[in-house]
This record gives structure tokens, C-alpha cells and sequence, in this order.
């Protein structure tokens, strides 16, 4: 069996390159977009097992897409986990209720991502 794929979706460059070399460096297939247009767009042809997603993104908001995709028969299957600066009481219940498999809070702990990721992927299949 080839690489995991992910796809990050994430507005923020740094962000987004940190969390990339880290799971390219583990040995995963890594994509990213940097809005909910932009990953419609790279799901037309990629179809990851997971997907980082920022909950704050421009336009249409993490959550909203994550609503989309869980209606979508191509894309439900796709374990996705909110990514949020904004860790306050009730996100979590917010997070978990548009259809993310769980979240983690941002600045990532580049130490534990890498476990967080295998233990979303196993769960996934």
C-alpha cells in the first residue's frame, strides 16, 4: 500500500508549511489549500484519508465545509479533525457536531502531531 494522504487546509502560510514538512517527513502523501474553494478543488482529484482543517478559514468557514463534505456519499468516508487557535467552552461540542472526527488546538504541539495523526488515521481504517 502507497503513502497516508492528507490534505491541510489551512489559510495560514506558516501554519500550513510547518504542519507539511512535518507529515511529509513522516512519510506521508501531503497536500494543501489554502480556503474551502481551494480544497474542493484538490478533492476533485485527491482523495485523502484525513483532513486538517482549519476552522477559521476565509469565505466559507471550516465548519461549513465539513458539513459538505460529510453530506457528500465521495466524501464522507474522510476523517476530518477542526484545527483552532480558538479553544473555548463549547467549540469542542461545535467542532464535533459539523461532523469532525475531533480537533486539535493551535500552536500544534509538533511533538505529539505526529501520534495525534497515526491514531486519527487508524481510526479512519
Amino acid at each position: 500500500m502507497g503513502a497516508k494522504t492528507i490534505l491541510i487546509v489551512d489559510d495560514n502560510p506558516v501554519n500550513m508549511k510547518l504542519i507539511r514538512v512535518l507529515l511529509a517527513g513522516e512519510g506521508y502523501d501531503v497536500r494543501t489549500a489554502a480556503d474551502a474553494q481551494e480544497a474542493l478543488l484538490v478533492l476533485k482529484d485527491f482523495h485523502p484519508q484525513l483532513i486538517l482543517m482549519d476552522i477559521q478559514l476565509p469565505g466559507i468557514d471550516g465548519l461549513e465545509l465539513t458539513r459538505r463534505l460529510k453530506a457528500n456519499p465521495v466524501a464522507r468516508d474522510i476523517a476530518i479533525v477542526g484545527l483552532t487557535a480558538y479553544a473555548m467552552k463549547g467549540d469542542e461540542e461545535r467542532i464535533l457536531a459539523a461532523g469532525c472526527n475531533g480537533y486539535i488546538p493551535k500552536p500544534i504541539d509538533t511533538r505529539t502531531l505526529p501520534d495525534l495523526i497515526t491514531r486519527y488515521l487508524g481510526d479512519a481504517g
